[in-house]
């Protein structure tokens, strides 16, 4: 799944990055690392013309709950291979798309009883895309609509896979060439399941350090010794 997420770049770099404008009076939102389960807001890309801003963790235009934030921890992430089944998300498919600008993001390997967490990029892109869907929701208790969205997953590649072994799952990440056929709604989601091609990097990160009170601190990716003997591989 995809639960941590880290987005260091400007607004005016995402802004360049994917040929939009930007909003009228720009708010920075460049996390480190943020936890989905905060709700942060985030920098948005859709077929608008301007960078737009929603806060991670889908709530459907029909929620009425009394309590958005137990809903929206459920809805972080949609499974690629189900949401044309759930309520919250079938209606988003054909016309909700979105683009999710990260700079890289975390996930925890289990051995045993051990887990240790991992930093994960692409190589090749200082700031890539995740597949996402979004939708607006009235609150009733302020009568202002707010922009939710959700990260689409999909079945882990190989070096996911040895990372997130639990669920071996992962993002859904686009390639700069498939961007705008996902946002026009050119691409199917079966289209897209496969990720074996991504040119992806990982190391192990400070498990302190992530589960500490300042998480979100540029020190948060560097690579971790663990003292331990040298591996044959990165996951030996």
């Amino acid at each position: 799944m995809c639960y941590s997420n880290s987005s260091t770049s400007t607004t005016l770099q995402l802004a360049e990055r994917y040929q939009k404008l930007l909003p009228g009076k720009p708010i920075e939102l460049q996390y480190y690392f943020a936890s989905g389960f905060q709700f942060p807001s985030w920098h948005i890309i859709t077929n608008a013309p301007n960078l737009e801003q929603m806060r991670w963790g889908l709530l459907p235009k029909w929620y009425s709950g009394s309590n958005w934030m137990d809903f929206a921890a459920k809805t972080l992430n949609a499974r690629i291979e189900t949401c044309h089944e759930k309520a919250s998300f079938k209606h988003l498919i054909a016309s909700k798309r979105c683009l999710v600008p990260s700079s890289g993001f975390f996930e925890w390997q289990t051995n045993g009883k051990l887990k240790k967490p991992y930093f994960i990029r692409t190589k090749d892109q200082a700031i890539f895309s995740m597949a996402g869907l979004y939708d607006t929701w009235l609150d009733p208790s302020t009568g202002a609509f707010e922009q939710t969205f959700t990260i689409l997953t999909t079945t882990a590649n190989v070096l996911m896979a040895e990372i997130h072994n639990s669920k071996q799952r992962m993002p859904l990440i686009l390639s700069p060439q498939e961007e705008a056929d996902w946002l026009s709604g050119q691409a199917f989601c079966s289209d897209l399941s496969d990720r074996s091609q991504l040119n992806l990097e990982a190391w192990e990160i400070d498990k302190k350090r992530i589960l500490g009170p300042d998480a979100n601190s540029e020190i948060i990716s560097q690579r971790y010794c663990n003292n331990l003997p040298e591996q044959k591989g990165l996951f030996d």
